[in-house]
């Protein structure tokens, strides 16, 4: 029988002979198991739910950190004794609360333990609580009043008077490194989505990338914008705004302004001018923000200092709030420069500029 040529194919149906046959009947493998982290898509024709905004319990995990320990010794304690003002003056000043607030929060928890309305650290930690939250709501702390007239409570809204014709300003000062563009962004996404109209001022003309950043916000958020020439007037960049914010009716101008200059007095001029500029007719100063970087802790009390000298602040944005163990500086600001904290930053997202709530805040500190 002569040989089958070389190369001669396969006869049809043969298996390829690579590695051993698998048993017969052997079960086909199981698909491996989805990874814990993938998100599970909605069903056809069912919306995916949109992500909640975050919460300080969430974002303020380094805050915390300072005082979980001290929450969970001071509640397994007896009483109070001279260790636990000790232990809790020191973590009130590693939170940069500041030495002047901290030494009115304990002279209030001492007033009430004195008067025996506290006994044991489970009614400490809710009395400090207690402070804290009346402290930064600018409400009196309970039984500390000694007969004065209450403070009256913070005033955390936006002021908007929306008049026909006469467009609001908001004006946003700070030093250069806060945050003060990019919060100016996420605020002109918060408006725009309210329905207002709004229009940006960039009137840092000393700082070319600012100009540009505040530009990239404007295409973002549907937003209009005036730009001067570099280290050209900022305040004939405002009046242009305003002006142009008055023909268009535009509800709203958001104005960005220089954070250094060569001298704090010519900071300090340059930025009355500014706010004299903006609310001449048809402008309307409504708001004066103050941007701090809380990662700064006591330093952004000399930074607030020099700007409310300078123009008449309404609020402070705190930014970066979810980056620091100095969460404290909240109440340090409060009390020394008087003006409430109406946003904080909680993240680098668009969405993560939140109104600020003292009782959220608090809770989310003093959490064991």
């Amino acid at each position: 029988m002569a040989p089958a040529p070389t190369g001669a194919p396969a006869p049809t149906g043969a298996p390829a002979p690579t590695g051993a046959p698998a048993p017969t009947g052997a079960p086909a493998p199981a698909d491996p198991p989805a990874p814990a982290d993938v998100a599970v898509p909605p069903a056809p024709g069912e919306e995916a739910a949109p992500p909640g905004p975050p919460t300080f319990r969430d974002r303020l995990g380094k805050a915390r950190s300072l005082f979980g320990g001290v929450v969970t010794s001071l509640r397994a304690r007896g009483g109070v004794d001279a260790a636990t003002w000790e232990q809790l003056e020191e973590a009130l000043i590693r939170a940069d609360v500041g030495v002047g607030a901290t030494e009115r929060v304990l002279a209030r928890l001492r007033e009430r333990v004195a008067a025996r309305e506290v006994a044991g650290g489970e009614q400490l930690v809710q009395a400090l609580r207690q402070d804290l939250v009346a402290l930064l709501s600018g409400m009196p702390a309970p039984g500390a009043n000694g007969g004065r007239r209450p403070p009256a409570p913070a005033d955390r809204s936006l002021r908007f008077a929306g008049a026909s014709g006469r467009p609001d300003v908001w004006l946003f000062v700070g030093v250069n490194g806060v945050g003060k563009t990019t919060t100016i962004g996420k605020v002109a996404r918060q408006q725009v989505a309210l329905g207002r109209s709004v229009l940006l001022a960039a009137a840092d003309t000393f700082r070319a990338a600012a100009g540009d950043q505040l530009a990239t916000w404007a295409e973002r958020t549907g937003a209009e914008i005036v730009r001067g020439t570099e280290g050209g007037d900022p305040s004939a960049v405002v009046f242009d705004a305003v002006q142009r914010a008055a023909a268009r009716g535009n509800d709203l101008v958001l104005a960005d302004t220089a954070g250094r200059l060569h001298t704090k007095v010519n900071l300090v001029e340059e930025l009355r001018k500014i706010r004299r500029v903006a609310d001449r007719d048809p402008g309307h100063v409504s708001e004066v923000l103050l941007v701090l970087d809380a990662t700064t802790g006591q330093n952004g009390l000399a930074q607030a200092r020099t700007f409310t000298e300078a123009v008449d602040v309404t609020g402070v944005v705190l930014t970066k709030l979810d980056g620091t163990a100095k969460g404290g500086v909240v109440i340090g600001i409060q009390q020394h420069v008087g003006v409430p904290v109406k946003l904080v930053g909680l993240g680098e997202g668009p969405d993560d500029l939140v109104p600020f709530d003292p009782e959220a805040f608090v809770d989310a500190l003093l959490a064991g």
